[in-house]
């Protein structure tokens, strides 16, 4: 990110965003297929939320789109069994429901790979089920691997820049499912951004822009399992379903990307027998809808137990137990992620001011290399923002803020304070 682009983000970031008619009616997303710039993905696509498509070009040099398929374009399992034969994987039931989810079980990958050739020569069908396995933390468990590159367009990630500092979990997913297999309608974790690369195989993507899935609940309020099933269209289920807009239908090929937006509900299905790597990522282009889901989350939470608020000693901190076992996260725990954006950022623009990069984050050294400072900058100017509408938030003023490890006035002082000096070194752009 240059200058311009900092300045022009800086004031793009503080528009509303715009309603998503134009997806209601069109079925039609971008497809990239010539070069682009990133502050120009940034501006088109990030900011506005909006879906698009980067043809096979963008994998092309990835180890694994030749390492991974066999020269018919399948997937070359010799290949996979000589690297990954005894890793233990999840594997998922397609054919099972429970919890609106489909139930798992951890098996060694050749087993996995057994069945899958099985599968195939019984006309994809088993009776063990349609067989899925999905949320396979592979970079994280292989990190020497090396067999896919982060398009730059992704690569501004505070979701596992988080996770790999405190060195506990990722967002970072292989998956290898037979023809059949789907996953069912949901968005994703956060509200955060995905990009999902079809390494070989078929996807059929079908997406809902955020708001419509409020037309699609139950009389419960519950969302659908199955999204085209004929229980959505029986208006003593689902009420409202008829008032939903119909869903774009993205056919997705081997190599191509597909960037799925924040708060976009989607059910997706293998065409073919498919490998795929996905990252769910957050920035600071929409760490203002991760905010708003949290407050959403600890409302439906408040909800459930109400009856106990004036009964239940510590009745908000439960609340906050209980947000964190449901969501991943909870309110402390956002503070503690913001706090780790912000103090690698300041790490990085103090250490462009002084010359000392004694505290500069060496596990980012290279992606925010690229970004560049500006990048920085723009990042701790989301990151004060979310602070100012923290210090704003009832919940939030009754956690002890002794235990936080964000102290969110002193942040807001040091963030201004970083903005400030590198503005007066004319190492940024002084508006």
């Amino acid at each position: 990110m240059d200058r311009e682009a900092y300045r022009n983000c800086c004031s793009l970031v503080k528009m509303p965003r715009q309603p998503y008619e134009q997806f209601w009616s069109s079925h039609f997303v971008d497809y990239i297929d010539k070069e682009l710039s990133y502050f120009k993905f940034f501006k088109k696509y990030l900011l506005p939320n909006h879906p698009c498509m980067f043809s096979r070009r963008f994998t092309q040099d990835w180890k694994c789109r030749k390492q991974w398929v066999s020269e018919e374009g399948k997937p070359n399992f010799q290949k996979l069994l000589q690297e990954f034969e005894e890793t233990p994987v999840p594997v998922a039931n397609c054919n099972a429901k429970e919890y609106n989810a489909n139930p798992k079980q951890v098996m060694p990958f050749k087993e996995f790979i057994q069945y899958w050739k099985e599968y195939i020569q019984n006309g994809h069908s088993s009776p063990k089920g349609c067989l899925y396995l999905k949320d396979w933390h592979m970079a994280r468990d292989f990190p020497e691997h090396n067999v896919y590159t982060t398009p730059v367009f992704f690569s501004s990630d505070w979701l596992n820049e988080y996770w790999d500092t405190i060195e506990v979990d990722d967002y970072r997913f292989v998956y290898m499912g037979p023809k059949g297999s789907w996953t069912p309608f949901h968005a994703d974790v956060f509200r955060s951004y995905s990009w999902s690369a079809n390494i070989c195989g078929r996807k059929k993507w079908l997406l809902y822009p955020p708001g419509q899935e409020e037309f699609l609940r139950d009389t419960h309020g519950n969302l659908p399992y199955d999204v085209t099933s004929a229980e959505v269209r029986d208006g003593g289920l689902f009420p409202r379903s008829e008032e939903a807009c119909q869903p774009l239908e993205i056919i997705q090929e081997a190599g191509e990307i597909i960037f799925v937006p924040s708060g976009w509900h989607h059910q997706v299905y293998n065409l073919e027998d498919t490998i795929s790597i996905n990252h769910n990522w957050l920035n600071g282009c929409n760490v203002d809808i991760m905010w708003q889901f949290l407050q959403n989350e600890l409302s439906s939470v408040q909800k459930e137990i109400d009856e106990w608020r004036n009964t239940m000693d510590s009745w908000h901190q439960h609340c906050q137990v209980i947000m964190k076992a449901c969501s991943g996260i909870n309110y402390a725990e956002f503070a503690s992620f913001l706090k780790i954006v912000a103090d690698n950022r300041m790490a990085v623009l103090n250490a462009r001011s002084s010359g000392d990069s004694s505290d500069y984050p060496r596990h980012l050294s290279e992606t925010l290399a690229t970004l560049g400072p500006y990048h920085a900058a723009f990042d701790l100017q989301r990151v004060a923002h979310v602070i100012e509408c923290l210090l704003c938030n009832e919940d939030f003023k009754r956690l002890d803020h002794s235990t936080l490890t964000l102290q969110p006035e002193t942040m807001l002082q040091q963030i201004r304070a970083t903005i400030q000096s590198t503005r007066g070194q004319h190492l940024l752009y002084q508006e």
